[in-house]
Formats: C-alpha cells, structure tokens, sequence
C-alpha cells in the first residue's frame, strides 16, 4: 500500500508534474500519517483547526454546514487524490469551514504544517501547485457563495443547469441523482421534484433523471434575474 500510495499522490493537484520516486523521496524525509475512516465517519469538524494537509488516497468524502434547522447542507464532494481545505491551512484563523465526513471508506495521508513548509523549500513545483489550488479554491467559495445567495429553489436549479450548460449546446447530462441535488440544495427531494415539475410545466425545460434538454434559456436567464 505504501509504494502505491506515492504512485497516487503523483496523481494529485499539490504534486502536479512530480514523479512517484520524487515524492517519496520528498514525504519520506519529514513527518506524516496515514488514517482509515469508515463510512460515515466525521474526519473533522467546523471550526477545529486546520494544522495539517489532508490528502485523500481513497475514497470520497463529504463537506457539508448544519443550517440552523439542523438540515445538513452539502458543500462539496472531494474523492481522491485531491487535499482537504488547503485554503485554510494557513492565516491566523486556521479552522475547518465545514464538517467532513467519509462517504464510503476513506484513506487519508497528513501532512504536518511544518512538513510542508519543509517541502515547500525543497521543491519550487509544490510550492506552485499549492498556490494555485489556493487560487482556484477561491474563485470557487466565491462562486459558492453567490450560488447560496439564491433565495428559491427554482433559482438554484437555474444557476446549476446554466453553469453546465455547454455553449452552444441546449442538452445538460447532470452529474447528481436527485436525491444528491436536493442535499446539495439543502432541500427536500419532493420540494426539489416539485419545482423541476413547474419548470416542464412553463415550457422552460424538459427533465427525465440526470438528462434535461433546455427548451427556453432566455426564460431559463431571467428567473436569476427576478430577485435582482
């Protein structure tokens, strides 16, 4: 497990254009850990402090908020070998910005902080990488963000179905079942049908499981535009 492990992390946006040889060479020489989570178990709570680099070897795992009516809301799916929070690593307030839980079992390699300055010192690639993950995450909280800001239900499916929709393209293969999308809205499954329901009803689109063909994208447009 330990060689493959190296042949994984290869794979991973922290160590891009780095061979498996290199990294092991790299890992071995400071201090890190290797965890198993089964499913369902919490791998880390919001607001614990984010002391080291979680990268998933195996396995998917959860983040996801509690809304003040204990519904929990998922934020993001994360599968392997992609890390865990690295935005948050560093600042004065370190914390987790979710709650994270292992969706099937779970392989996690740790990575003290003060191992990864180590290795940012040793290697200008890590170093790279790491910045622009910190960038990328970024724009994607911010665009998170912006997506929560949706007051409807119909004004989330809006802004989801148009951020996949290809240009020039009128059909969206969606990436969730519906009971992924209603806890990725933080909505019931029947609320969530109900709306995809008066969506066909106008006309606007057309939905069977994960395939929706859009019918009217300037009627499609303007629901994100009726709270505006």
């Amino acid at each position: 497990m330990i060689s493959k492990i190296y042949e994984i992390l290869s794979r991973s946006p922290i160590f891009r254009d780095i061979s498996p040889e290199k990294i092991e060479e790299m890992v071995t020489r400071f201090r890190y850990n290797i965890r198993t989570y089964k499913k369902g178990n919490t791998i880390t709570l919001r607001g614990e402090p984010c002391e080291e680099l979680m990268i998933v070897i195996k396995g998917t795992v959860k983040g996801e908020m509690i809304d003040f009516k204990g519904k929990a809301i998922e934020i993001e799916m994360i599968s392997a070998p992609r890390p865990l929070a690295p935005a948050f690593l560093f600042g004065k307030h370190n914390r987790f910005p979710v709650d994270v839980v292992a969706s099937e079992e779970v392989v996690l390699l740790s990575i003290p902080k003060s191992s990864l300055i180590n290795i940012f010192q040793s290697n200008a690639t890590v170093l790279n990488n790491f910045l622009n993950i910190i960038s990328d995450r970024t724009q994607f909280l911010s665009d998170k963000l912006w997506f929560i800001s949706f007051k409807s239900i119909k004004e989330k499916i809006a802004h989801y179905i148009l951020s996949l929709l290809k240009k020039g393209k009128n059909t969206v293969m969606l990436p969730k079942n519906q009971q992924e999308l209603s806890e990725f809205f933080g909505v019931t499954r029947p609320s969530l049908s109900r709306v995809f329901a008066e969506l066909e009803k106008e006309n606007i689109l057309f939905y069977d499981r994960r395939k929706i063909i859009i019918k009217d994208r300037d009627k499609l447009n303007e629901i994100l535009k009726e709270d505006l």
